[in-house]
């Protein structure tokens, strides 16, 4: 006899439609800067650094995070040669445990992803090594299938875990382009 049950997603994939309405939301809010405009560009960067840098300070405490690689000094050296400061940091949390990590990792690195879609809109002479600063080939494949095997050695709460702090790393974002 074959079973009739529907084979739950895989677990990125459960993630990705759990924050995909958090995703849109943040697209929709960075889509406002004009790439090709130096200013733009500029405030784009900054928008990014209110919350980048907290979130890589924590990221880089979970040691359980495979092949993490910050881009907040790549980020730093772009803002400072469009003439701009780093700005204040927004508050960021600490995730609560590794499943927490992960939810802000795959935020963190699907932007990474999505810079190396958006690099291609920046002009030559524009500083563009943190959007740059894309996947090695097959990373982004890499690191799905490795949150997948944390989401499947973890316990029956992890992906709800994952998934609170996913989102509230997509809120962090919209936070930082609504209220500079």
């Amino acid at each position: 006899m074959t079973s009739t049950a529907a084979t739950p997603p895989k677990p990125h994939l459960a993630l990705r439609a759990a924050t995909g309405d958090k995703h849109d939301e943040v697209d929709a809010l960075f889509a406002r800067y004009d790439l090709t405009d130096q200013a733009s560009y500029a405030a784009f960067l900054v928008a990014h650094a209110r919350v980048l840098p907290g979130i890589e300070a924590a990221l880089a405490a979970t040691p359980a995070l495979p092949s993490f690689k910050p881009r907040t000094a790549a980020l730093a050296d772009d803002i400072a040669r469009l003439g701009q400061s780093l700005p204040p940091a927004h508050a960021t949390p600490e995730p609560a445990d590794e499943a927490a990590a992960w939810g802000m990792f795959y935020v963190t690195e699907g932007s990474r992803l999505g810079g190396a879609m958006l690099v291609r809109s920046v002009p030559e002479d524009f500083p563009r090594a943190y959007l740059a600063a894309a996947h090695e080939r097959g990373g982004w494949r890499r690191l799905l299938d490795e949150l997948d095997a944390a989401a499947e050695a973890g316990d029956a709460g992890w992906l709800d875990r994952a998934t609170v702090a996913a989102r509230a790393t997509f809120d962090a974002y919209a936070a930082a382009v609504r209220n500079g």
